[in-house]
């Protein structure tokens, strides 16, 4: 069974605690915290005042992905506030302290993660399974909601699946773009574990059946 993690970015956030509680009953397992700082990604989000509210809100898992400019500065922070899952860049620092955020979000007790831009080769990833508790593959250019799903991102997918099942067979591969009913199923054929939906959940007619559909994968 397929993990779904709507991205709270295409939530309605005059309403987020309504939307929060409709993650709950639509059977969503994570929620994903899409962190933009306008350096490392050309955009803006949210940061550590909202995470700790949303975690007052919901004991769903916090699926924190950090789109920001060397996150060894911030990662204790961000698991203190309430991440329960933090993703760093391979691209967003130098390899010593990529290792050392993964590292330092692994002290606080939460799960390590690594993400790779659609540029980035599958093999960036490898130095850091040893710490990791999940890989996320960018399946569009990160920074901005409701892009269009890029299929040729799906051998990277399988290139990680079998060196995580070789060397990290507890070790979670989530996807992250462009994610809806007809490209779910081609992500979890190449390997992903993990689905992170955002406008396709958010603008469901039916939440509950689209997070049962994504679970049946």
């Amino acid at each position: 069974m397929s993990i779904v993690a709507p991205s709270i970015l295409s939530a309605d956030f005059g309403n987020l605690e309504r939307e929060l509680h409709t993650l709950r009953e639509s059977g969503a397992d994570y929620v994903h915290f899409d962190v933009m700082d306008g350096l490392f990604v050309p955009n803006i989000s949210f940061g550590l005042p909202v995470l700790e509210r949303v975690r007052q809100l919901t004991d769903l898992v916090l699926d924190v992905h950090l789109m920001i400019d060397r996150p060894l500065r911030y990662v204790e922070r961000f698991c203190k506030a309430g991440a329960d899952i933090v993703t760093v860049h391979v691209e967003a620092d130098t390899p010593e302290n990529v290792r050392a955020a993964l590292e330092a979000v692994r002290n606080c007790g939460k799960v390590p993660a690594v993400c790779l831009k659609p540029a980035t080769e599958a093999a960036a990833a490898l130095p850091y399974l040893d710490l990791c508790g999940l890989v996320l593959v960018m399946t569009v250019e990160p920074g901005f909601g409701g892009q269009s799903f890029m299929a040729d991102m799906m051998p990277k997918v399988t290139q990680l699946r079998r060196a995580i099942t070789e060397r990290k067979p507890g070790c979670r591969l989530e996807v992250d773009g462009g994610v809806n009913l007809e490209t779910a199923p081609v992500c979890t054929a190449a390997g992903a574990d993990v689905l992170v939906a955002g406008s396709a959940y958010f603008h469901a007619a039916d939440r509950a059946a689209f997070v049962s559909s994504l679970h049946a994968l």
